[in-house]
């Protein structure tokens, strides 16, 4: 690998996201939801697999405790970081249902689900998109420049313009923390 090049794709997949209109919009369309959804009560829940499951960690922190400034907390729970709950899920219903069943119990009508895949087809997640579409949970998907079944399922969803696994998580991270940053100032500065 080299570290020029590397590099550089990074910064042309984030190019390619900072002239995409569509991709801007779509941003600030999920932030400006997010805000609406928090304004009446409701709370965002969070999922990921492998790195994308650290980044589902990594937002939840920002909501929850800061982001830029100092400010009460936002309501966030990300899925996957409580091991007993997984691998009992797991175990007695299978590994498609690890997030779909933590959204049955701590999903509402009106909150906001974030699915964090690179490629789309984590079953895990297709499962819990599902089960929060019928709840009527509001789903945000993130994943790469992928063909698959969260293009259809998700109310709101951002395609990094790459296929290369990293430069999407990379991507996918900068999205959430520019989500954060806009809901932060939503709710708690005045205009």
């Amino acid at each position: 690998m080299k570290i020029t090049e590397y590099i550089q794709n990074s910064i042309k997949t984030k190019s390619k996201i900072l002239n995409s209109e569509t991709i801007i919009k779509k941003i600030e369309t999920i932030a400006n939801t997010i805000i609406d959804a928090y304004k009446i009560g409701n709370k965002v829940l969070i999922a990921g697999n492998g790195g994308s499951a650290a980044d589902a960690q990594h937002i939840a922190g920002e909501l929850v405790s800061k982001f830029k400034f100092d400010r009460p907390p936002l309501a966030a729970i990300e899925l996957n970081t409580n091991s007993p709950l997984l691998t009992a899920i797991s175990n007695d219903y299978g590994y498609e249902e690890s997030f779909a069943r933590q959204i049955r119990a701590n999903g509402n009508k009106g909150d906001i689900f974030i699915a964090i895949s690179t490629s789309g087809h984590s079953p895990n997640i297709i499962k819990a998109v599902e089960e929060a579409n019928k709840m009527e949970i509001i789903t945000v998907g993130l994943i790469g420049d992928h063909e698959c079944p969260l293009e259809t399922s998700c109310r709101h969803l951002i395609k990094i313009p790459s296929t290369d696994t990293p430069i999407i998580q990379e991507s996918q991270i900068m999205i959430g923390h520019i989500i954060c940053g806009l809901v932060e100032e939503g709710i708690f500065t005045s205009h």
